[in-house]
């Protein structure tokens, strides 16, 4: 009979290291995302030279993360800085998109009778 408990307990745990993971992944691509849309966001910011190697490899790796946004909002220019709204508007929406992820699974997490009772309980 102890058997059968263990399985269900390794079952139970193969399953709930599985979704950790899946938080983990989650979790980490958004923060790769927001690392590089704040970087633009700085950068565009401070007017760096758009010539630089660096400068323009964020802005091309960024870009797909900010292009949907891109015309939400006219950004504000003054000199050779640039306040662009739409990455905010951006980070915010990327933010929101990994949070119902994690609580999508969340939902989708099976649950034993006995998670059951002890959370009800």
């Amino acid at each position: 009979m102890e058997e059968n408990t263990d399985n269900i307990n390794t079952s139970e745990y193969k399953t709930k290291k599985v979704i950790f993971r899946g938080y983990q992944v989650v979790w980490y691509l958004l923060g790769i995302v927001e690392i590089l849309l704040a970087f633009r966001f700085v950068l565009l910011l401070s007017g760096a030279n758009p010539q630089s190697s660096f400068v323009n490899f964020v802005y091309s790796i960024s870009s797909i993360f900010a292009q949907p946004f891109s015309s939400i909002f006219h950004n504000t220019v003054s000199n050779n800085s640039i306040f662009e709204w739409s990455i905010l508007i951006g980070m915010i929406v990327y933010l929101v998109i990994a949070y119902a992820l994690v609580k999508l699974v969340q939902l989708i997490n099976p649950a034993t009778p006995q998670k059951v009772k002890d959370t009800v309980d």
